[in-house]
């Protein structure tokens, strides 16, 4: 009997929002854009508001049949005018989540929609989709969007991403894309298979390097400057920028990069990546294959097989974060060590990174849970001792001072999301202002959306419908109120900016200096923002086992 495909959340807090249940009033229609010649072929959009856009055009070859697991190829040139209106299929899915019939998250089923896309998912599916004011000489200021959902699900087509809005407030190009993930992207099969498929544990990064060849070799038919790419993402697509910066694949690909909620310090080593490969194979009923078995095995196998070993796999493993990774593996070829660990890339000194966290960053997963705003305060110290070890109680007080307002679910909550965003966020700024290069600028998102009573406070992907400039997209999750649009306004200007010259200061926010270990200068994105240094001091000690 054929186990059932189970779709699971791979990486707690990797996670990010798409649609929105707002409405707008009627637009015109959109009319056909200019056709723009590129390396592959023509390809042609349609333009709304000002704003051309050209959706699903191919960056590479269908990663199907004998390319399987293997780097990706480029895609073959086509003779007519390709027509770019419609988003490319998303990669195959590895998702699952529970769902409550509450009118709040019925709701925010409208922002969420990751089941719409295992109904489409699709191994061919390295698209990307681009957003333009012109397609003339000007050369402006590229914003590649890395996707999240950690490296298990997602695309570059959820509507939150859309790049109308930014492309317009700041006269850039914007560029979301699809790539490989899960099993299809992260399985590691060099040892079995040996040197031809001794990179399928990176494949899905590698994917990312020929969506940024892309860019440079044709963003400029597109208004853009190859010259000036910052690359950018959430949650996963954080974790996918930090491995960015540690690939010698993609050295010269893109001049800035921005990681939001998702610092990725490590990778996975080839140890944790060889036994997750082992137990796939086990469950396929591969596990004593020879290579030649395997590899025809691999390559004819459904799609829908593989996820399903995968996720039989996981329940095996068990729930904890690396249980069965199925990530970047520290291969020591396309990625030759840890992204942040012990310190910042030399390779990429020269690049100015803004990194930062939200303040509540787990009530996004955690409000469906049957514990959730029953916590008491005899049940707390047993729960954050699981989480923080024998400071637990240090850690419990310190943030009733940070927090004197918290129950005691709000503050286990703040607790887990700062035990991984926040202190990791931290390090790989500290480590990166250690290099003395290329500044970073650190970020906190303090302020909550009054959405469901207030249940959520400051999320896990609150921060992406104001830097995208895309609130009206997403009323369901911030609300709208002044605050809101003044977030908006100060976060998108502060990332145009950056992307612009490597400094997000303009004059919408106070002057923000660049981050060092001595002041630890923070932006906090409140409502009005307002620089902190150090914020949080006594957490963050508590948290990195630092002396000062």
């Amino acid at each position: 009997m054929k186990a059932p495909r189970t779709r699971a959340l791979w990486a707690l807090g990797w996670l990010c929002i798409t649609a929105s249940s707002a409405t707008a009033a009627p637009a015109a229609a959109p009319t056909a854009s200019s056709v723009v010649e590129t390396q592959s072929g023509e390809v042609q959009g349609l333009v709304a508001d000002g704003i051309s856009a050209f959706k699903g055009i191919p960056y590479g070859a269908a990663p199907i049949g004998k390319l399987r697991f293997l780097p990706p190829q480029p895609r073959a040139s086509w003779p007519n005018v390709f027509v770019a209106t419609d988003f490319g299929a998303p990669a195959m899915q590895l998702y699952d989540r529970p769902h409550t019939g509450s009118e709040l998250s019925l709701q925010l089923a409208t922002l969420f929609t990751m089941r719409s896309e295992q109904k489409i998912d699709n191994e061919d599916c390295l698209f990307l989709n681009v957003w333009t004011p012109g397609t003339d000489a000007k050369r402006r200021p590229v914003m590649v969007w890395l996707h999240g959902g950690g490296f298990a699900y997602g695309s570059g087509a959820w509507p939150i991403y859309d790049g109308a809005n930014l492309a317009r407030a700041g006269d850039v190009v914007v560029v979301t894309l699809n790539h490989r993930l899960n099993a299809f992207g992260y399985l590691q099969l060099g040892e079995r298979l040996g040197a031809e498929y001794a990179r399928s544990g990176n494949a899905g990064m590698l994917d990312l390097v020929l969506a940024l060849e892309w860019v440079r070799n044709n963003i400029a038919a597109f208004g853009g400057n190859p010259g000036n790419v910052t690359i950018m993402g959430e949650s996963g697509g954080g974790a996918k920028v930090s491995t960015l910066l540690a690939m010698p694949a993609a050295a010269g690909l893109f001049h800035r990069a921005i990681i939001q909620s998702g610092p990725g310090l490590a990778g996975v080593s080839r140890e944790a990546s060889n036994k997750a490969t082992a137990a796939i194979l086990a469950e396929l009923g591969l596990a004593g294959a020879d290579a030649k078995t395997l590899r025809t095995a691999l390559a004819t196998l459904s799609a829908d097989a593989i996820l399903d070993a995968v996720g039989a796999a996981q329940e095996k493993a068990g729930p904890a974060f690396d249980a069965l990774p199925l990530a970047p593996v520290v291969d020591g070829d396309v990625l030759p060590r840890d992204p942040f660990t012990p310190s910042a890339p030399e390779q990429s000194k020269d690049i100015a990174i803004l990194i930062g966290w939200n303040k509540d960053e787990m009530t996004l997963f955690n409000t469906t849970a049957p514990w959730f705003g029953k916590l008491t305060d005899e049940q707390l110290p047993g729960l954050v001792q699981a989480t923080a070890g024998g400071q637990a109680e240090e850690l419990i007080a310190a943030y009733r001072r940070a927090h004197p307002g918290y129950t005691p679910t709000y503050l286990y909550n703040a607790i887990l999301g700062d035990s991984f965003m926040m202190k990791g966020s931290v390090l790989l700024a500290e480590r990166k202002a250690a290099q003395r290069a290329a500044p970073a600028y650190v970020y906190y998102l303090s302020w909550d959306t009054p959405v469901g009573n207030g249940v959520f406070k400051s999320p896990h992907t609150l921060d992406i419908p104001f830097m995208f400039h895309n609130v009206d997209q997403a009323l369901a999750l911030t609300g709208d109120s002044p605050a809101a649009r003044s977030l908006e306004q100060a976060m998108s200007s502060a990332w145009i900016a950056f992307a612009r010259s490597g400094d997000p200061n303009n004059p919408r926010l106070p002057s923000w200096p660049r981050y060092d270990a001595e002041q630890r200068a923070t932006m906090v994105f409140d409502a009005p923002p307002r620089v902190e240094n150090d914020p949080k001091q006594e957490i963050r000690r508590l948290l990195s086992g630092a002396a000062r």
